[in-house]
């Protein structure tokens, strides 16, 4: 059995000035000094020592949160493109606000955050089914890698979102991003791929 821990990021300036960042990789996407104290305070509560290996999105900003996480720990670490977070194409640094307001139709009013359906206004935008292909192909190769390994993995809202869908078979909103340097934890038969999902959005509180 392959486990994986799932990291979302720090908080960014992006984040706090509600700005879909999509994969922007600029200062605005980087750690705010907040987002560094979310890192050390897990890193402090949630020691990976013991684990195997550590895999990061190429953005700055869950590398930065990788930096933390894995200073004690000094685990091998590998970036992997399919970890990226969902691209919003032109929407992309756009504030949330703004969007909302110019297309209700694609946001759900209950959670404020787009449909699956966005991709018909937002130009080049990648779709929530594609995001949830490329993570399942990630776990799959890496269960099958590393039949018996702890993996620490850093990354994104969605994208952490995306992996919850692929091992609960939920869809759409069904499961929202979670918050800031939360851990999710998903177990995963390098076999069969059947997954089962342990916890979800586990603040450092948790730990």
């Amino acid at each position: 059995m392959t486990t994986f821990y799932f990291i979302r990021h720090g908080q960014t300036f992006a984040n706090m000035a509600g700005l879909k960042q999509g994969t922007i990789n600029n200062p605005n996407t980087y750690l705010t000094d907040l987002g560094r104290e979310q890192a050390q305070k897990l890193a402090d509560q949630f020691d990976i020592s013991n684990f195997d290996r550590l895999f990061v999105s190429p953005l700055v900003r869950t590398k930065q949160t990788a930096e933390i996480l894995n200073k004690k720990a000094g685990l091998p670490v590998e970036t992997d493109d399919r970890l990226l977070e969902i691209s919003y194409g032109d929407w992309d640094g756009q504030k949330y606000s703004e969007l909302m307001a110019e297309y209700p139709n694609y946001f759900s009013p209950l959670v404020n955050d787009v449909t699956e359906d966005y991709v018909q206004a937002a130009p080049k935008a990648e779709s929530f089914v594609h995001v949830e292909m490329r993570t399942a192909e990630f776990v799959e190769e890496i269960s099958q890698k590393y039949p018996e390994d702890q993996i620490v993995v850093v990354t994104h809202g969605f994208t952490v979102r995306s992996f919850a869908i692929n091992a609960t078979g939920g869809q759409g909103l069904q499961i929202l991003e979670p918050d800031n340097c939360s851990v999710t934890k998903i177990l995963v038969d390098p076999l069969s791929f059947k997954q089962h999902l342990v916890y979800y959005n586990r603040t450092v509180t948790a730990f």
